[in-house]
């Protein structure tokens, strides 16, 4: 599918970490937002490492506001790192101004210049007292980065997905994630994922 022609408004998102940190869950949100909330056609889809938990995990959302003849990822808009060994892994397959997005507190080794870096397990247990809603808090961050999904939509996902005795938390990591993002300027970035010597 490498060679196909893409869609303009194909939007396609790469959310990895390892088992454990609702990476999953994370996706299933993601899906919703631009599917139930927005009215866009989705689709998501899983994998796991050797252990569901430990092992690193990732998930991917494509959307459009056209039916998806291919629901795996061809050309990443984004990628979501949540440690080093998922960013090692997964930095790959980007269209040339595709966005790398990690958690600084867990990926020290950053592969492009054109990334966003926010430490999301630090913002959640700062915010909420638990690491748990790390994954919330970049989705936060996803919703200041995608265009065709908005935090309102997300935060709307999240409240009808999340178990009711943990809303409150994950609501609360969930902005904070937004609000750092906020502060970041889009636009200063460098043009291509690409390092400076692979670009033609």
């Amino acid at each position: 599918m490498s060679s196909a022609v893409i869609p303009e408004d194909r939007y396609e998102i790469r959310l990895s970490g390892s088992g454990g940190q609702g990476i999953i869950l994370a996706a299933f949100i993601l899906a919703e937002a631009a599917g139930l909330v927005h009215g866009r056609h989705v689709c998501q889809t899983q994998s796991y490492g050797p252990a569901a938990r430990g092992g690193t995990c990732r998930a991917e959302v494509v959307i459009s506001s056209q039916p998806i003849d291919y629901p795996r990822v061809i050309q990443l808009d984004m990628l979501l790192a949540m440690n080093q060994a998922s960013c090692d892994a997964f930095f790959a397959d980007f269209k040339p101004h595709g966005l790398l997005l990690v958690d600084s507190t867990l990926v020290t080794q950053i592969p492009s210049r054109r990334v966003i870096a926010l430490p999301f397990t630090r913002i959640a247990r700062e915010t909420t007292g638990s690491e748990l809603a790390a994954n919330m808090a970049a989705l936060g961050a996803i919703s200041r980065c995608c265009p065709l999904v908005t935090a309102t939509g997300l935060e709307a996902a999240l409240a009808a997905r999340v178990p009711a005795d943990s809303k409150s938390m994950n609501r609360k990591a969930f902005r904070a994630g937004a609000a750092a993002a906020r502060l970041i300027d889009l636009t200063a970035l460098p043009s291509s994922i690409l390092p400076e010597e692979e670009e033609v």
